[in-house]
């Protein structure tokens, strides 16, 4: 049996959720083990997984703040993978998880209690990963005076998710318990007592993608366009549990989203938050 308070053990739980995710398939439009993007590969997914090893055992023992982790994260993800940003969002959810594990403390409370520091750190990591996001009026992401003035005015990593929190789903994430995250693990503990584990990914993905329409696409294409992508896969499940019963249908939309680039990462993100809650609370592949 695995201590679950180990740091070690929650590093492997962190990556191999990163890796269960990437090899799911056919999960529409997101890199799998099945197809690539022209930039951004498969091999890439598992490299910076495996890469980020390091510091994600150091979040489990929190040994530094939220935005220094998530910047590290992202450095180390770089250095093992040429294939850009694959993990951002998922480091921004599993950092904090990680230490929340690791300390016995509520994951709302790790992260309520980041500071300016953690914040200008989560800014600084947006030039190393080339992270698309939609700035606030508020904050500029893109401004370089903007670490100058969340360190002046003492403004928290926790107060900027705030200002993000109704149109990013990850930093809702943040503001709001990690509400989906949780709900995304039981879903595929769920799911996986009644077909493998890579169905139950896939399964679990159309759910969370028919539920909230996902907001990489949203920044990427539009708001209309997520709202579409998200009925389609309604349309997908709807009176079906049988993933072999849709499987054609979902590899239709697959190709589909695939040809017109069209990315749900943010959906992919929560996955591996779920994964991870999933792998610690015991679920075994």
């Amino acid at each position: 049996m695995f201590d679950v308070n180990d740091p070690s053990y929650l590093a492997r739980c962190a990556q191999l959720a990163m890796v269960l995710e990437v090899s799911a398939s056919p999960k529409p439009g997101n890199v799998d083990r099945d197809h690539d993007y022209p930039d951004t590969t498969f091999e890439h997914f598992l490299a910076s997984a495996i890469g980020a090893y390091p510091v994600l055992e150091l979040a489990a023992r929190s040994q530094s703040g939220v935005g220094a982790l998530i910047h590290a994260s992202a450095r180390e993800s770089l250095q093992w993978q040429r294939g850009g940003n694959t993990h951002f969002g998922a480091f921004v959810l599993l950092i904090p998880l990680l230490m929340a594990a690791g300390s016995d403390t509520p994951v709302s409370t790790i992260v309520e209690n980041t500071t300016a520091s953690d914040a200008a750190q989560f800014y600084r990591a947006f030039s190393i990963a080339n992270v698309r996001v939609d700035s606030v009026a508020e904050i500029d992401l893109e401004d370089p005076d903007s670490i100058d003035r969340i360190l002046e005015e003492d403004i928290k990593l926790f107060d900027l998710m705030k200002l993000s929190a109704d149109h990013d789903l990850i930093a809702n994430e943040w503001v709001c318990g990690f509400e989906r995250t949780f709900q995304c693990a039981e879903m595929i503990a769920e799911n996986a007592d009644r077909m493998s584990i890579n169905d139950a990914i896939v399964f679990t993905f159309l759910q969370m993608l028919a539920e909230t329409p996902d907001t990489f696409i949203r920044t990427k294409f539009g708001k209309e366009k997520s709202i579409e992508i998200s009925k389609h896969a309604l349309e997908i499940l709807t009176g079906n549990r049988d993933l072999d019963a849709i499987k054609s249908r979902i590899h239709e939309f697959d190709r589909r989203l695939i040809h017109e680039r069209i990315n749900p990462g943010s959906t992919a993100d929560i996955i591996i938050g779920g994964l991870f809650v999933a792998l610690v609370r015991g679920l075994v592949v």
